[in-house]
């Protein structure tokens, strides 16, 4: 598992800024900071400390933990067997100073337990959030990392900064985790984790969103395996039930807040009928339930299916194909309601699920919310279109009847009517869409990312 458990110090505190740690795979191409300055000399090794927060490549030096003249993996090539391979994870303990290494080293037997909590939410969640995060403890085992559907701006990190004794924050790129704190995804990116470290993407959006959740949820399980807890709580859709799928593929737990005590239960009810939950409890008694899984040895980690290492690359944005040998799925004769390009159907066991090629991705609720949505925006053009027709053959018709031309005036007057006549169809029919969104009592706002809860 290339996940290392316990305090880790964040790359940009140790000068590296927001680089992404696996580095650029174009050495002569990439990034600047992995070249080697001009008129420096290579050093034999890198003095690094983490105690001291000193590098030798400060001075110009070379770095063995980012050696400017090798190319080092990419996300893809660590996911590519599901798990690394020895290579691929000598490589990364190349990267790491041997400070770090010791320490991550010494941990490695501590690393058994189920060290991961991953939380999705969206409409309806903050409440939730706020009370699970009440309830663990300071001492946590386990770092957490929460995707809420949210708008431009979130203050969630604050909100649960002050709700419970662990440490809330934004997560940032690259950065590495620690056990007992808790991040949060940004607005606007995916939140992936990779490693010991975090990773932000503007990848394709999901389910109408981004951040989404099942990416993360994916991620982790990829890289963490059965020491992963699902958690899904309240939200309309379906976000999050292909990640809880990933996890249980690979031996994860999936826990989610039981329907009775979710405001908009649409998520967890579609988790429940997609895929096998260990745990279903209202959020008074999650808290307590994740302190407890948190503590339990994790089980075995299984191999996790090819499609799902595919569509995890695809939100880090390391990959976006549908050549012959990367299909996910059959091509559909539907088009993808973000880009309009064609939609590829993937049968998820008894789920399904569509993505398009350049990477957005939706299950069968989503993509009938797009569609709905879409609609609505040709309604309401329609309607705005033979108004303004109607309007200005009125006009034309009472100018033309004013300079004596009333056969022509009466031509068009008879014209201004039917555009009236078509308006009224169109306002019916959207009167009847608003009445039967009053009656489910619920909106489409949530689904396109476009909630402000948080």
């Amino acid at each position: 598992m290339l996940g290392a458990i316990g305090s880790f110090k964040s790359r940009a505190a140790e000068g590296h800024g927001n680089v992404p740690p696996w580095g650029s795979n174009d050495s002569r191409t990439g990034d600047r900071s992995l070249r080697r300055p001009e008129g420096s000399r290579p050093a034999p090794h890198c003095a690094c400390s983490a105690e001291t927060r000193s590098c030798c490549c400060r001075s110009g030096d070379r770095c063995v933990r980012r050696p400017w003249n090798r190319v080092l993996p990419s996300p893809i090539v660590l996911w590519a067997g599901g798990r690394p391979d020895r290579g691929a994870m000598a490589d990364f303990r190349n990267r790491i100073s041997p400070a770090r290494e010791a320490e991550t080293s010494s941990r490695q037997g501590e690393a058994r337990n189920r060290c991961i909590i991953v939380i999705g939410a969206s409409a309806g969640g903050v409440e939730p959030l706020r009370k699970i995060v009440s309830d663990l403890p300071a001492d946590l085992p386990a770092a957490v990392f929460i995707v809420l559907h949210v708008g431009q701006i979130s203050y969630l990190p604050e909100i649960l900064d002050r709700a419970g004794a662990l440490k809330a924050s934004v997560a940032k790129n690259g950065a590495c985790f620690k056990m007992g704190n808790i991040y949060v995804a940004p607005p606007g990116f995916h939140l992936l984790l990779h490693g010991d470290h975090m990773m932000l993407r503007r990848g394709p959006r999901e389910n109408l969103a981004r951040p989404s959740i099942d990416p993360l949820f994916r991620s982790a399980a990829l890289t963490f395996g059965a020491s992963v807890i699902g958690v899904l709580l309240s939200g309309s859709l379906s976000d999050g039930t292909a990640g809880l799928r990933a996890i249980k593929a690979v031996g994860g737990l999936a826990v989610i807040q039981h329907p009775k005590d979710a405001l908009v239960p649409s998520m967890v009810e579609s988790a429940q009928l997609y895929v096998e939950i260990d745990h279903c409890e209202p959020a008074a008694r999650l808290g307590g339930l994740l302190t407890k899984l948190a503590a339990e040895p994790a089980g075995e980690t299984l191999p996790a299916p090819s499609g799902v290492r595919l569509e995890a690359a695809i939100a880090a944005q390391e990959h976006s194909t549908m050549k012959e040998p990367d299909r996910l799925g059959e091509l559909s004769v539907f088009t993808c309601p973000e880009c309009h390009g064609p939609l590829w159907e993937i049968e998820d066991g008894d789920m399904l699920r569509y993505r398009c090629h350049t990477g957005h991705a939706f299950t069968a609720d989503a993509v009938m919310e797009a569609q709905a949505s879409e609609a609505d925006e040709i309604l309401w053009s329609l309607l705005r279109s033979h108004q303004q027709r109607a309007e200005f053959a009125r006009r034309r018709a009472e100018r033309e009847k004013a300079q004596n031309r009333s056969k022509l005036a009466s031509e068009i007057g008879r014209r201004a009517k039917e555009y009236e006549a078509d308006a009224a169809v169109i306002e019916r029919i959207l009167e009847s869409r608003r009445a039967r969104v009053a009656d489910n009592g619920a909106g489409g706002d949530e689904g396109n990312g476009k909630e402000s809860e948080g």
